[in-house]
């Protein structure tokens, strides 16, 4: 028998007695335990319940569309809902077609060819941020990661067994950080940048020429990339689209590319998203959700089919709208003294800094970080804002602009006038 496999009783010693204690075992693993829950569902959950018992709460914390799914996507639902064949089980890496329809959207979009093989149609965008790093991480693997960042990019990391390496870029950058930063923080533990362009949670967008520097200095050290570019087509001031891999082609073979239909097309709650990589990659991460979840519901897909296929008409008006909006919330915000508003140009985020606020006295409370910001702000004019801390450092508010056009000049109304009384 294998020594591995003998059950021995414990060596007997001199401390055995009946006062020695053994600490009871967790009722949960140390590796969820440690994982904090997402702060803007938790954000978005607190206003949603206060404004249900009553509470006018204007809620600016969701990173969701506030739009209805386009008909000609709903009606594809149907249709397939009506079919037997989409009752049961399909391969779990994707419907064949919506893989082909990924791959095709790729080219259209992205400016370079990918294979079907290429692509992993996951569970939304989260499955796929999840099984990116688990499909690249071993314990103690360092992931360079930009900050301020997505709140859910940490906990993923850690759940792979990688370690997180926060790369802060403040609002005198733009929150984009540098190759001199990238370069600073890189150890012979590196091997994974993130990269999001749009940001969340900054609305900061990366040049062309930006983002083909970090991807030369990628290729260079050998450290992959996993760039999120769920965002893709919400651009604004004339942005142009950067993809790293369209920047530096050589870069295609150490790149996953993270994707979903949520944001561009309205279908948070539909649940789908993919993953395009080297093969190897691909196959490896097709395995595991192979055993996670099996494939992806089918409706879903089918949908998802007729999103990434149909025309942008309904996305590039849902675009201006938003748009619009952000136009809006810039000039109401920047007219606020102590708040330092760099301009967004993506995705549906505004990320101001208010270290002018914060020491000031504010209704008889003095706020010293931006989470005790947000909570005087959420109780003394009910607006919900999600405070810095959950993107990384203190000193900034995360606002969503991704709500109707009266719900947010109401909103920021009362913000100006709670932060106007600061002394």
């Amino acid at each position: 028998m294998p020594a591995s496999r003998l059950l021995l009783p414990p060596k007997a010693n001199a401390c055995d007695d009946e006062s020695v204690t053994t600490s009871p075992r967790s009722r949960v693993s140390a590796r969820l335990a440690a994982i904090t829950p997402s702060a803007t569902l938790a954000v978005d959950a607190k206003a949603k319940a206060l404004k249900a018992q009553g509470h006018p709460v204007i809620g600016f914390g969701a990173g969701e569309p506030d739009f209805a799914t386009p008909d000609y996507i709903v009606e594809a639902a149907i249709d397939a809902a009506r079919e037997p064949a989409m009752h049961h089980y399909t391969p779990a890496a994707g419907l064949p077609a919506l893989r082909a329809a990924v791959a095709k959207k790729t080219l259209r979009d992205s400016g370079y060819e990918v294979e079907p093989a290429q692509v992993l149609i996951t569970n939304g965008g989260k499955q796929a941020v999840f099984q990116a790093f688990a499909a690249l991480l071993d314990p103690g693997d360092e992931v360079l990661l930009p900050s301020p960042y997505w709140t859910t990019y940490p906990e993923a990391i850690a759940l792979a067994g990688g370690v997180t390496v926060p790369v802060f870029a403040g609002a005198d950058q733009d929150y984009k950080v540098t190759v001199d930063q990238l370069e600073a923080a890189r150890t012979d533990r590196t091997k994974v940048l993130l990269h999001c362009s749009p940001s969340n949670p900054t609305g900061s967008v990366y040049t062309r020429e930006e983002t083909r520097a970090l991807g030369e200095w990628a290729l260079e050290h050998g450290v992959w990339v996993i760039t999120d570019e769920i965002y893709e087509h919400l651009l604004y001031d004339g942005a142009e689209p950067a993809h790293i891999v369209t920047e530096v082609p050589e870069l295609a073979d150490q790149t996953i590319v993270l994707n979903g239909v949520a944001k561009t097309y309205a279908m948070t709650g539909w649940r789908v998203g993919w993953m395009i990589g080297p093969t190897d990659v691909i196959k490896a991460a097709t395995s595991f959700q192979s055993h996670l979840t099996s494939n992806v519901n089918n409706i879903a897909q089918r949908a998802a089919i007729a999103a990434v296929s149909g025309p942008l008409d309904a996305v590039e008006t849902m675009r201006q709208a938003f748009d619009r909006r952000r136009r809006t919330i810039i000039d109401m915000l920047t007219q606020i003294e102590g708040v330092e508003v760099p301009i967004p140009r993506g995705a549906f985020y505004v990320y101001p800094s208010v270290e002018g606020i914060l020491r000031k006295e504010i209704r008889g409370k003095v706020p010293t970080t931006s989470a005790e910001l947000a909570e005087i702000i959420l109780a003394e004019v009910e607006v919900a804002a999600v405070p810095g801390e959950a993107f990384g450092p203190s000193g900034f508010l995360r606002f969503s602009y991704a709500l109707s056009d009266e719900d947010l000049v109401e909103g920021i109304t009362r913000v100006q006038g709670l932060l106007a009384e600061a002394k």
